[in-house]
């Protein structure tokens, strides 16, 4: 049965999740070959661009929970990929030459994963929905 086709396709709590673990299965299949999951691929991919940064800002830029990007970070730091410093009360994070390299591989992976669902969605709806989701977002008190 299509979601659309549920009892509960008008409710925004069950669609959104609908779609969310849709979306999450085109992503995890797209991240496979770097043998991360979006998340930390997401996360890894900041620190990269952002060497240095501070979990709180991870926190900030992947609209996670700041004991999420620890264990994130955590796990990254187990497969050699980033390492954490700290001076005083702050702690900084930064990637290995390990996790520079596998930068290319992870844009792939975006690239591959973008091509996938706005071939399965169409681009234009596929825009519209991250600017629609993205508002909505904005919206919502955290």
């Amino acid at each position: 049965m299509n979601v659309s086709g549920s009892r509960f396709s008008q409710c925004l709590y069950f669609s959104s999740n609908a779609l969310a673990r849709k979306i999450e299965k085109l992503a995890v299949e797209n991240w496979k070959p770097v043998g991360l999951s979006p998340s930390h691929g997401y996360l890894l991919m900041t620190v990269i661009d952002e060497p240095g940064i501070q979990p709180g800002l991870l926190a900030e830029h992947l609209q996670l929970q700041p004991s999420t990007i620890t264990r994130l970070i955590e796990k990254l730091e187990e497969k050699k990929l980033v390492v954490r410093t700290t001076e005083g009360k702050v702690t900084n994070v930064y990637p290995t030459p390990k996790a520079k390299e596998l930068y290319p591989k992870m844009q792939t992976c975006i690239g591959n994963f973008y091509r996938e669902h706005t071939t399965l969605m169409g681009k234009e709806e596929s825009r519209k929905i991250v600017q629609v989701l993205n508002k909505a977002a904005d919206k919502l008190v955290d």
